[in-house]
């Protein structure tokens, strides 16, 4: 149960981050202009999570007699609350550099959250790493380094080369942020003065969700957003009825983006969700290209080559941790795949 559950989340995080970067650049290119928005449909999904939080009720009701519908307590929800506006900030921050980057560029960008993924973790939650993870960590960060290399050549028209350094640098800002979120809810599972569950981490995305969305419907209020929204669906150049259907898709896909990660750091680790994140980048380069006719430069190929690389490094590292772990019946090293030996206070089994 607890990896098939966990292998749920790695599929939802894995689809909702290659296909959400594509959504938010098609908003941008066909003549959508509203930052605010485009932060806002990153978390507006948020009561998309009661259906799990129904359907877990129910399950409770049947074996639990007087259980609350809601199961997260004072201290985890204040920690939900504070993530959340980090969350909503480093949204925002995303918005800026996909309205100004190509996504190919700022997928390869985003890549960098890892190692700061890795920095914090380190610091915050005492992740142990092996030599394959270290090699991994080093060529992510690498590859996308290599794009600050003549990165202004593939500029979309009618951005200034100011404004596109302007994104290049906001978007490394935001994957620092994301880099240092990530172990934070981690940390928050940690130090949580109550038994985790499955059912308290999806609680605690939704609270992470509404106050994200509540910084973010501000900025709308202040920068006259809602009322902008009908003229530019007007303006749109597909048209009003596919501008609609671009925010709602956006809306559902980064939910299901923050479902899956929030998932993942509560069956593994936030190392592991920052890695399914850097493995989407291959398709996500594809995709642009295919539906963007964004150019593939050389840099790019390098970059991606030395990604995946990074990719095999880590994941052949962990299937040969875990085989010696199977024939030594011990346990050394932190393993990322197991919900008890990564987390104290996640159950062996996992609660609904």
């Amino acid at each position: 149960m607890k990896n098939a559950l966990l292998i749920l989340n790695c599929i939802l995080l894995s689809v909702g981050y290659s296909s959400g970067p594509l959504l938010i650049r098609l908003y941008f290119i066909h003549g959508g202009n509203r930052l605010w928005l485009t932060t806002f449909l990153q978390t507006v999904g948020f009561p998309l999570t009661l259906f799990p939080l129904i359907i877990t009720f129910f399950q409770r009701r049947k074996t639990q007699f007087s259980t609350g519908f809601f199961l997260i307590k004072p201290r985890l929800f204040i920690s939900a609350a504070a993530i959340g506006l980090l969350a909503g900030l480093d949204n925002y921050l995303y918005s800026y550099g996909s309205a100004r980057l190509p996504v190919s560029t700022s997928s390869l960008i985003v890549a960098t959250q890892l190692v700061f993924t890795a920095g914090f973790a380190f610091l915050l939650v005492k992740q142990k790493f092996t030599a394959y993870s270290i090699n991994s960590i080093v060529l992510l960060t690498v590859g996308a380094a290599a794009l600050a290399m003549g990165s202004s050549s593939d500029r979309p028209e009618g951005v200034s080369k100011r404004e596109y350094m302007l994104g290049f640098l906001l978007t490394l800002l935001a994957a620092g942020l994301c880099g240092f979120v990530l172990p934070l809810i981690e940390l928050s599972y940690k130090k949580a003065k109550q038994e985790m569950s499955y059912t308290v981490a999806v609680e605690f995305q939704m609270v992470m969700g509404l106050f994200a969305t509540v910084l973010c419907t501000v900025g709308m209020l202040i920068n006259n957003d809602f009322q902008a929204i009908p003229r530019e669906a007007g303006d749109f150049e597909l048209g009003k009825a596919k501008y609609y259907v671009v925010l709602v898709s956006m809306a559902i896909i980064f939910q299901i983006v923050f479902l899956g990660s929030i998932g993942v750091i509560f069956g593994a680790s936030s190392l592991l969700s920052a890695i399914i994140i850097a493995v989407t980048l291959p398709v996500t380069e594809i995709l642009a290209v295919i539906f963007f006719h964004e150019q593939f430069q050389a840099k790019k190929g390098i970059s991606l080559a030395l990604s995946l690389w990074g990719f095999v490094s880590y994941f052949y590292g962990e299937i040969k941790q875990n085989q010696n772990q199977n024939q030594n019946h011990t346990d050394p090293e932190r393993e990322l795949f197991l919900p008890a030996a990564n987390n104290p206070s996640t159950p062996t089994g996992v609660n609904l």
